[in-house]
């Protein structure tokens, strides 16, 4: 579970739990030997999605980075095929196990959700909300999407934040980032990043509103590191600004909106301690929504 004392600075990291699955061994997958001249596939680092289901030779490449994985067309199909169906394997046991523990437990899983939590975090893999937190299934709501924001015309997170806050009447909304976020140092790179402009604008805009703050910053990693905290407040402020936590808040004292950074150096969270009734209280000349 995860610790009572949330005010403070850190929140340690829930302890890890053994992946009961199993991953393919590299020596499974041993690399074809190449015919003298040309007759083999040449995979490459590029990537897209297909194969035949003929028998004939996938016309796509798959990573070679990919762990474990050969050159020759039949054992990279069996390492994705093999790779895929472990998910179910771990799934089997979990839900042994989870049975083992509580025989009640899927029984009360179905009856509904009434979680205390909303989470909204980055999209990385590393950081799953209830494995870094020790929260179970059922304590949390999660909203996840690359820097974890919290943008007024995404109308995923706006429906998130409404049916937890009107609905399942959560207690607290977690926005949580992470230090050495992708996304975050993206908009700090001035470069055209496609598709992802009009996402990674709003980061930049947090670094425009904080630029004489940033810019004071000589070493580049603090700097980055301080933007990903700015990021985290400013996505925790979108957040005060909406009508239904406003609603919520003034009828019932609740949501409480929390800012955290997690670190993957030391699995630490850091609570950046900000305060939502400040908040509340310098928006709400140009933002109040209770009336």
């Amino acid at each position: 579970m995860i610790p009572s004392r949330v005010g403070g600075q850190h929140l340690r990291l829930a302890a890890s739990r053994p992946n009961p699955g199993y991953r393919p061994s590299a020596a499974s997958f041993k690399p074809a030997r190449r015919p003298a001249s040309g007759g083999s596939r040449n995979v490459s680092s590029s990537s897209s999605t297909g194969a035949s289901g003929s028998g004939s030779a996938p016309n796509a490449k798959i990573p070679a980075r990919l762990p474990g994985m050969a050159e020759n067309d039949h054992d990279v199909e069996r390492y994705l095929r093999e790779n895929h169906q472990r998910l179910f394997e771990n799934n089997k046991q979990w839900a042994d196990q989870r049975l083992k523990e509580d025989p009640e437990f899927f029984t009360n899983l179905a009856a509904g959700q009434s979680p205390e939590y909303l989470w909204i975090g980055c999209s990385d893999s590393r950081i799953p909300a209830e494995a870094i937190t020790g929260l179970q299934a059922g304590e949390a709501f999660v909203h996840r999407n690359i820097a974890n924001l919290v943008i007024s015309t995404d109308l995923n997170v706006m429906s998130v934040i409404n049916y937890a806050v009107r609905h399942l009447k959560v207690k607290h909304i977690v926005v949580c980032g992470h230090y050495s976020c992708g996304g975050v140092k993206a908009a700090m790179t001035p470069k055209d990043m496609g598709l992802l402009n009009p996402w990674l604008r709003n980061i930049r805009d947090v670094y425009r509103l904080y630029e004489k703050e940033l810019d004071a910053i000589k070493d580049e990693k603090k700097r980055y590191d301080r933007l990903v905290e700015l990021n985290v407040i400013e996505q925790c402020r979108n957040v005060i600004k909406t009508a239904d936590v406003q609603h919520s808040f003034e009828e019932n004292r609740y949501p409480i909106v929390h800012g955290w950074v997690f670190n993957f150096e030391d699995g630490r969270i850091t609570d950046l301690s900000v305060d939502m009734k400040k908040i509340l209280g310098d928006i709400q000349k140009i933002y109040n929504l209770t009336e």
